[in-house]
């Protein structure tokens, strides 16, 4: 028997742009007749550029969207603004239709898509709470026997019996979450709106929508925070201009292929293809950044894993002062700090011979900070000879961090300065 929960086949959703009216029938009119006649908009404003007549003219904001949901599973859905993100939640929310295409929902299905959605601004947040629960299809009585947990969870009980209208938009979403995540829905579904709330709640809520996936109930989540999704979801979906545009049951690769530079302004290797930087003791074949296994990084990668620096080199005539080094600089081309392979004790430098040698750095995990870093090799004979010096040629490969930063439900993204180090703490007993 098929676990799939939700089932998306073509979906399609179309707009078709109009005149919206000036608010007075008279001045509707002169805007008509301007039109008809050719002539600009009698009512733009300084400034404004009139674009024209586009009445009737059709805007997909989804188009030809298929994908199945398994039950259990929290997925992910990503993409940049007027992708169709929240358009396609609104469908599976049955708030919209679709123009064509066939949705198929298996289970009682809660969304939480907009501050105050399915809330009535005139009644209490008690009121409001036992309505949601009668949307949802539950009795009262079922309401009731979670009703302290949903009012525990949102910390507004001061506020419970006060109508909704007067509430912060902060106060509305936590305590529409709370009604939405406790009703025990069989599908969640969560748009933008944990935007709102404070850090120490939307840890909560993310704790909230683990628990629900724990028990076997189906998430979708719609965010701009990569390392919420990342720490949420399991599976994800791309949009872009309406449609898929990629698809993954690991959510890393989602955000890495979301995060991607449009031009193709990274790369993980370089290769000596016109024999440059021949000298009579070193010779660069390649550098190349690598995972632990020897992968050729991807163009952008996430921080929660090592990173290897390679180095295959030939070495003409060998000399005991030669040190193999590298400089990491940011996208501002500001040195962030140096690093040779005669940085540790003597006995364990790696052994170099005459010949073909291959050397490998590490560059730990959770070190650097989100962004783009040119990684630029250097050789010297220690007090004798410079073989390549890093600031003057141009040999480079970069390194594209995002996301990945730590395990913290509070730090999701980049935080200030280059460094992200994650440091141990322990209490002092």
């Amino acid at each position: 028997m098929s676990n799939t929960v939700i089932s998306v086949e073509n979906l399609s959703k179309s707009y078709r742009l109009g005149q919206i009216g000036t608010g007075r029938l008279a001045d509707d009119f002169k805007v008509w007749w301007a039109k008809k006649r050719g002539k600009s908009n009698p009512f733009l404003k300084i400034g404004e550029i009139d674009h024209g007549n586009r009445d009737g003219e059709t805007i997909w904001a989804l188009k030809d969207v298929s994908f199945g949901v398994e039950q259990g599973e929290v997925l992910g859905i990503i993409g940049r603004n007027g992708a169709g993100k929240s358009t396609l939640l609104k469908i599976l929310s049955q708030v919209t239709a679709p123009t064509n295409g066939l949705v198929k929902i298996k289970g009682r299905i809660a969304s939480l898509l907009e501050v105050g959605t399915g809330f009535h601004p005139d009644l209490t947040g008690r009121d409001n709470t036992y309505l949601n629960g009668a949307i949802l299809g539950m009795t009262k009585e079922e309401v009731s026997r979670k009703f302290d947990e949903i009012v525990d969870f949102s910390g507004i009980e001061k506020f419970i019996d006060t109508p909704v209208k007067r509430y912060s938009s902060g106060m509305y979403v936590r305590l529409a979450f709370a009604v939405a995540a406790h009703l025990e829905p069989e599908i969640l579904v969560v748009d933008e709106v944990l935007a709102v709330g404070d850090a120490e709640f939307q840890k909560k809520c993310l704790g909230k929508m683990s628990d629900v996936a724990s028990e076997g109930r189906t998430v979708l989540f719609v965010s701009h925070n990569m390392g919420a999704v990342e720490q949420l979801c399991g599976s994800g979906i791309l949009l872009e201009q309406g449609k898929i545009n990629y698809f993954s049951n690991s959510i890393k690769n989602v955000i890495r292929e979301y995060l991607k530079p449009k031009s193709a302004i990274t790369s993980s290797i370089w290769e000596n293809d016109e024999n440059k930087y021949y000298s009579e003791y070193f010779s660069l074949i390649k550098l190349y950044l690598t995972d632990k296994d020897g992968n050729i990084l991807p163009s952008v990668v996430d921080n929660s894993e090592d990173f290897y620096i390679n180095f295959d080199f030939v070495i003409n005539t060998l000399d005991p002062a030669l040190e193999i080094t590298y400089d990491i600089y940011d996208d501002q081309f500001k040195l962030i700090y140096c690093s040779q392979h005669t940085d540790i004790a003597e006995e364990k430098w790696p052994k170099i011979k005459k010949g073909l040698n291959k050397l490998r750095t590490r560059i730990p995990k959770h070190f650097l900070n989100e962004g783009i870093y040119h990684i630029k090799p250097g050789a010297y004979l220690y007090k004798k000879v410079i073989l390549l010096e890093p600031a003057k040629h141009d040999i480079s490969v970069l390194l594209n961090i995002a996301g990945g930063l730590s395990d913290s439900p509070y730090w999701y993204g980049r935080r200030a300065g280059f460094l992200a180090p994650v440091f141990e703490w322990w209490e002092v007993k």
